[in-house]
């Protein structure tokens, strides 16, 4: 039975996908007021687009509004209802670094990002098709802002996708997402069958059969979702320097961050391409995600069994396993920060890196069992202690082996060229469910 989304209802950031190429903010709030939060939610509440205006908005550009758990409580919400949400939303994610991996250079204490115990309350996700809609944006959110004592602007990060649509690695970014069942249209090649709505949005029904809920009223809730944040820090001379230790020609060092990756940086992915890129192939939409492993390539002589893209979204590669793919998938937004480090050149000790959104329904099940599970263990894909070669934790252990012509590879002395900046788990009302809560919270 096909299902019918409430798109009006439902914040455009969690079904639809944005212009490319795009700018974008990231707008952090800190609560001192109730009131003042209250009435600065009431005001913004005109300009949030809707997903059912995601595809053709007004204008090209928009916003969207979140909440830590710290700032639904400072914005007046009941303990009762506050208590009734996830723990790992009510704990927040700098409490979680032992089990998310976020240990050394990514301890919390080194974040540069507030997060929901340092002052993080509200949030401003904006997007725009040109730099100047986006500042327009952002301005309609700072004059609010200036007329309230009780709210005031604790950081501002830019982000954006720009016209390579490439990230400081230099990988394409954003070929691949999950296709929900009642967002229209029909799945590309490589999607699979339509992942149950109730695994992204409240009020649905899910891939374990169950409607997916949140505390108190539906009024609140429905059509909303969480929000996984992540700051992840680049080291982009180390990751480059790395590359050309391993292969002494560029095209070898392509094939080896290829390996690591998945796909060829050009976004070509080796399941269709092992040997060679082919460019060609990334932007035919009927082609370039068109794969799947468990008939083809179980054992990832060419997609490696350990490579990024594998880790955390495996298709059916676990098909015999006792692990359910569907139930920990993600719907992951990224975008970079910071200026592009010219070829060759050292680190400046400029900022730069990728901030991530992950959208999922259930914080523990679908964020943090990827990132604990998948990403920072290799179990699951007989790697045995094993990270994800770009993102993952290296106090476990520092290298990657692969399928290789004559004989496998082994890449060791993996360095620390990414380190988590910031994070938080949010939640994203539906539009019914910000007006709920200026009228209700006290």
């Amino acid at each position: 039975m096909s299902i019918q989304l409430e798109l009006h209802d439902i914040q455009g950031t969690v079904l639809r996908n944005r212009p490319m190429p795009y700018y974008g903010a990231y707008i952090l709030f800190q609560i001192d007021n109730a009131e003042d939060a209250r009435t600065l939610v009431r005001r913004l509440i005109p300009y949030v687009t809707s997903a059912e205006e995601w595809e053709h908005p007004a204008e090209n550009a928009w916003i969207n509004i979140v909440f830590s758990f710290e700032g639904l409580r400072k914005m007046g919400l009941s303990e009762e209802i506050l208590a009734g949400f996830p723990q790992e939303f009510k704990e927040g994610m700098a409490a979680r670094k032992n089990f998310l991996g976020d240990l050394g250079e990514s301890d919390p204490e080194h974040w540069d990002l507030p997060h929901g115990r340092t002052g993080f309350h509200v949030g401003l996700l904006v997007m725009a098709g040109s730099e100047e809609l986006r500042n327009q944006k952002i301005e309609i959110g700072h004059h609010v802002v200036s007329e309230l004592t009780g709210v005031k602007t604790v950081a501002r990060l830019d982000v954006g996708v720009p016209p390579t649509m490439r990230e400081h690695f230099g990988y394409l970014d954003g070929l691949s997402r999950p296709f929900i069942e009642g967002e229209g249209g029909a799945p590309l090649p490589g999607q699979g069958d339509p992942v149950k709505a109730g695994e992204f949005v409240l009020g649905y029904v899910n891939e374990l059969g169950v409607v997916a809920t949140g505390p108190g009223p539906e009024e609140f809730w429905k059509n909303g979702t969480y929000i996984a944040v992540r700051k992840i820090g680049q080291k982009v001379a180390a990751f480059r320097k790395y590359l050309a230790d391993q292969a002494p020609t560029s095209e070898g060092q392509e094939y080896v961050a290829a390996k690591m990756m998945g796909r060829w940086r050009s976004g070509c992915p080796l399941a269709l391409s092992p040997e060679k890129d082919n460019p060609d192939l990334v932007w035919d939409k009927q082609r370039n995600n068109a794969f799947a492993y468990y008939d083809d390539d179980l054992d990832g002589k060419k997609t490696p069994v350990g490579c990024h893209i594998r880790r955390v979204n495996p298709r059916d590669g676990l098909k015999d396993s006792i692990v359910d793919a569907r139930i920990h998938r993600l719907l992951r937004r990224g975008a970079a920060y910071g200026p592009l480090l010219p070829e060759g050149a050292e680190e400046d000790g400029i900022d730069r890196g990728i901030m991530i959104a992950f959208i999922n329904a259930n914080p523990g099940r679908q964020f943090e069992f990827v990132q604990s599970q998948w990403v920072n263990d290799g179990d699951f894909v007989s790697q045995g202690s094993r990270t994800d070669p770009i993102v993952g934790r290296r106090d476990m252990a520092d290298d990657y082996v692969f399928p290789d012509k004559p004989i496998r590879r082994k890449l060791t002395g993996l360095p620390d060229y990414t380190a988590t900046r910031g994070g938080e788990h949010v939640f994203l009302p539906g539009l019914r469910g910000l007006r709920w809560l200026v009228e209700n919270c006290k």
